[in-house]
């Protein structure tokens, strides 16, 4: 299939999460077209039934990828990608990469064999999670948690909010508090939103704890899947796409600039 050199790459999560995913890829590929989509009419995702995401994100996806027509569609939330990633994968005809919790580097960086997985309720449930663990962390204690409050934390702080130190502090206790917490070294964080509050939650752990994610796989993964097709000379202004435009979007203006996305557009 030939592409042609403004075809984008597309990413997709229920907010602002995705940037995480966005930052590294837009390293690795300056000049690549960006389309961010946030689908902030159905936002939160973590707490959302996984019926109502199965069905919800793959019929965005399909309106998205015929709209914008991107050469690649990545899922840059983690609840969207263990419930629904086989569903999009099945109803778009181009490659979708999906985001999956860091639970593989997390056992080959702890010293303690106690890590945390902290993430969305929806994640955190999922059966995806005991494989990961039991595949790659079956000699670890795998604690887990989910957080609704530090993902709204995340997308406060891009809309230059001021922040509740309580939040940070509550989601890593989450963990800690659990038999065996007290040893652990490592956190997953399995939900796109928390590397944007790294340095909070780096702030209120009580001893030191490294934090993993999979931003840079992504972009490794991205640059894989794209080799050898064409993309433009220079870099050029992303879009960024909402499921609902309102005063909430607005403040994410000058965050959304930072990260090179200067439209807006509604779908």
């Amino acid at each position: 299939m030939t592409v042609a050199s403004d075809a984008p790459i597309l990413f997709f999560d229920s907010g602002v999460g995705g940037l995480s995913i966005l930052a590294p890829a837009r390293a690795a590929l300056p000049t690549a077209p960006i389309v961010y989509a946030a689908d902030s009419a159905g936002f939160p995702y973590g707490t959302k039934s996984e019926a109502e995401i199965a069905a919800r994100v793959p019929a965005l996806l399909g309106r998205l990828v015929e709209r914008y027509r991107p050469r690649l569609a990545v899922i840059a939330c983690n609840t969207a990608s263990t419930i629904a990633l086989q569903h999009v994968r099945a109803a778009l005809d181009i490659p979708v990469v999906g985001t999956v919790p860091a639970i593989k580097p997390a056992a080959l960086l702890s010293k303690s064999r106690v890590f945390g997985v902290l993430g969305t309720d929806a994640t955190v449930r999922q059966p995806y999670v005991d494989r990961l663990a039991a595949e790659h962390g079956a000699d670890c204690t795998v604690l887990r948690h989910g957080s609704a409050a530090l993902v709204q934390l995340a997308e406060a702080k891009l809309r230059g909010e001021p922040l509740d130190p309580h939040v940070a502090r509550d989601a890593l206790a989450g963990l800690i508090d659990q038999p065996g917490g007290d040893r652990m070294d490592m956190v997953v964080l399995a939900c796109t939103h928390f590397p944007l509050v790294e340095e909070e939650l780096a702030a209120a752990a009580p001893h030191p704890i490294g934090f993993v994610h999979g931003g840079e796989g992504i972009a490794r993964r991205i640059q894989y899947l794209t080799q050898g097709q064409p993309w433009p000379d220079a870099p050029s202004p992303g879009t960024a796409v909402f499921t609902r435009v309102d005063a909430k979007v607005d403040a994410l203006r000058p965050a959304l600039a930072r990260y090179g996305l200067a439209r807006i557009d509604a779908l």
